[in-house]
């Protein structure tokens, strides 16, 4: 069974909308709890990424 942790800045009065995190077989999984059927599967590096990318306010690039 997948166990889900929502995220630290997720508290009481956000309910549904929260981002969730599990790990299952060598890759994590993210979902939004309002839509738990959508997960998204990533690579923890792609995720790290991703969190820099967000952090940063640096735009995406277009392959």
């Amino acid at each position: 069974m997948i166990q889900w942790q929502k995220s630290s800045f997720s508290n009481g009065n956000d309910g549904a909308n929260c981002v969730e995190v599990a790990a299952s077989e060598g890759e994590l999984l993210l979902r939004e709890s309002d839509d738990p059927a959508c997960v998204l599967p990533v690579t923890a590096d792609g995720l790290a990424a991703f969190l820099r990318r967000l952090h940063g306010h640096h735009p995406l690039q277009k392959a």
